[in-house]
């Protein structure tokens, strides 16, 4: 049998790179080679697209490669010198943030014709945009904290206007990023403008999130048409929230699944859950965030993750585990789901005849 040809696309323009690399590095380790002819592409922080990992190191580094688009808008990989490789019939875009999980990469794969995991252009895009999101879940009926979207020329005259009014605590984000990079929680006006700017750093739209006293909550979810829902898990992070250091750098916070929860609490969380993926047009996989007040009993969408973090310790991979479905199999239903959707797409008509002609 023919094996499937992926390809692993990783790293990024992106304050997200490094975790992209992390998990990458999962990923291309447990997919099937009996199964996959694996070809990983890293790309450098500056752009430059890489041959098998050379600018990491994780494998045996090779001649840099060129992206084309070669004729009948197949996406191929060309090694020079070595000479053409054949188009993938796959990508898996393990890739975070802008510039990889915000519908660019999807919509030049669109362009080329090719096949890949994870939400299409739409979706990445909505998925991405905190502030677009929040607003899309709201008209919904979902229900999501109060919050406040900025353009980094305005922070002065918002800090102005609306500082001292603002429900502190509240959380300062950049609208696009994730693995909460360039996060802050202000507790006062006077930490409002310097974590505004901070987050200006990696966005031209900051987001403003009153502060909820809550507990978080992930699911997630796999599918196009027909997605279903894992059994939630409890992130309990060891310091005020789940930051960066949180995540990546220390193994001090607790990760709890399934979660503590009632069933009639774990239904709703997976209702909202479901939702929340189909209200934002997301196929393949997304992870869906949610706060469970610690006050009220209420649920919130915080956000959904459309590209989630797949090392070994991630919470995606491990809430499938829990719910019966172990890595490979998870991977493997990646690719079939992205092959899929893609005939489904391939199947769509791109030509309307003029009256009167064939």
């Amino acid at each position: 049998m023919k094996k499937i040809r992926v390809g692993v696309v990783f790293g990024g323009r992106s304050g997200e790179h490094e975790i992209s690399l992390r998990s990458a590095e999962s990923v291309l380790g447990a997919l099937d080679r009996a199964k996959y002819d694996v070809v990983p592409v890293a790309i450098t922080p500056a752009g430059r697209w890489l041959g098998p990992a050379q600018s990491v190191g994780m494998l045996p580094p090779s001649e840099e490669v060129r992206v084309t688009l070669e004729a009948g808008t197949a996406l191929s990989l060309r090694a020079e010198p070595v000479g053409s490789a054949a188009p993938f019939d796959v990508v898996f875009p393990v890739l975070h943030g802008t510039f990889g999980e915000d519908g660019t990469v999807q919509g030049f794969l669109d362009l080329a014709g090719i096949a890949y995991v994870g939400a299409g252009v739409l979706g990445s895009a909505l998925g991405m945009d905190k502030d677009v999101m929040k607003r899309l879940l709201r008209d919904a009926g979902l229900p999501v904290v109060e919050h406040w979207a900025i353009r980094s020329r305005d922070i002065a005259a918002f800090v102005s206007e609306h500082g001292a009014e603002l429900p502190y605590p509240v959380f300062v984000k950049p609208a696009n990023l994730g693995s909460s990079v360039g996060i802050h929680k202000v507790r006062s006006v006077d930490e409002l403008e310097a974590a505004l700017s901070d987050a200006a750093r990696y966005d031209l739209k900051v987001v403003v999130e009153r502060g909820v006293e809550a507990r978080e909550i992930e699911l997630a979810v796999l599918g196009n048409d027909d997605p279903v829902v894992s059994v939630p898990g409890e992130v309990r992070p060891s310091g005020e929230f789940y930051d960066y250091e949180a995540k990546y750098l220390r193994d001090d916070s607790e990760l709890v699944i399934p979660a503590d929860l009632t069933a009639a609490q774990a239904d709703e969380a997976r209702r909202l859950a479901l939702g929340t993926y189909q209200a934002l047009e997301c196929a393949g996989m997304g992870r869906v965030d949610l706060l469970l007040d610690v006050g009220t009993g209420t649920f919130f969408v915080n956000e959904i993750n459309t590209l989630p973090g797949f090392t070994s310790i991630s919470m995606y991979p491990r809430l499938w585990q829990a719910s019966g479905l172990a890595y490979p199999d998870l991977l493997d239903r990646l690719i079939q789901l992205a092959l899929e959707r893609h005939e489904d797409r391939r199947a769509l008509s791109t030509s309307y005849p003029l009256a009167g002609k064939p």
